[in-house]
């Protein structure tokens, strides 16, 4: 029974012995890799302008107020026009009806409301290349009152058309940032740099050129400047030799 019990406690020495020395073969050979961040920006400027307004009127009658949006969409048709900007530019939306009342209250109570008429609002909306001239236009739009339209408009929208290439650039230059990144860690470490193990890129971002403007962890996508610079991050990982 001794003989026996010293086999197995023989035994159990050379596999702890087995698996003790192929733990100090993996610790003393690990599998060498470097993951680094590289980055790409490009700064450029709008080519696409988008901009939007407003006008309304309101009259007691319906059709009477419908007539006086229709005038005042001839006089905005016309003035865009003779500032340059192409009739295809130009898209003027659907007419939206609101009834306006005026609540009525007595000794503090609500006591009903009483009709003051019909306002009708249409906007128009004017997408062009050219952005310089909308640009312009936009500025100056306030001419409208003297034609006896009380036009509202909201700040140019700025986009760019070529932005699949552009980011296709920045992608170009942020992982040949970080390859470059990883051939001199991997110097300074006396080592070479292997073959690419995986690739990840980062959020995508377009802020304004100079604005101080905060990165989003989805992807700021700026719409308010001309001016802008678009940016990316791309996480590479290399076996080291």
């Amino acid at each position: 029974m001794k003989y026996i019990s010293a086999i197995i406690f023989s035994i159990a020495i050379v596999i702890a012995a087995w698996f003790l020395g192929d733990a100090y073969v993996s610790r003393a050979n690990p599998d060498g890799t470097i993951s680094v961040t590289g980055a790409g920006s490009e700064n450029f400027t709008s080519d696409l302008i988008v901009w939007e307004g407003q006008f309304s009127q309101m009259s007691p009658n319906l059709e009477g107020a419908y007539n006086e949006l229709n005038r005042d969409k001839s006089t905005v048709r016309n003035y865009l026009i003779q500032k340059g900007i192409k009739e295809s530019n130009i898209v003027f939306n659907s007419v939206q009806t609101n009834e306006q009342r005026e609540q009525q209250y007595q000794d503090g109570n609500y006591i009903g409301s009483i009709f003051r008429g019909y306002e009708l609002t249409q906007s128009v909306k004017i997408e062009s290349n050219n952005v310089e001239l909308i640009e312009g236009v936009a500025r100056e739009i306030t001419e409208l009152l003297n034609k006896g339209v009380q036009f509202n408009s909201t700040p140019p929208r700025y986009y760019y058309t070529k932005i699949a290439d552009l980011k296709i650039e920045m992608i170009s230059k942020a992982t040949e940032d970080a390859r470059l990144r990883a051939e001199r860690i991997a110097e300074n470490s006396g080592g070479t740099l292997g073959d690419l193990k995986s690739a990840d890129m980062g959020v995508f971002q377009i802020t304004g050129q100079n604005s101080g403007e905060d990165y989003s962890w989805s992807g700021a996508y700026n719409t308010a400047d001309k001016k802008k610079t678009a940016s990316i991050t791309m996480r590479l990982e290399y076996e080291i030799d």
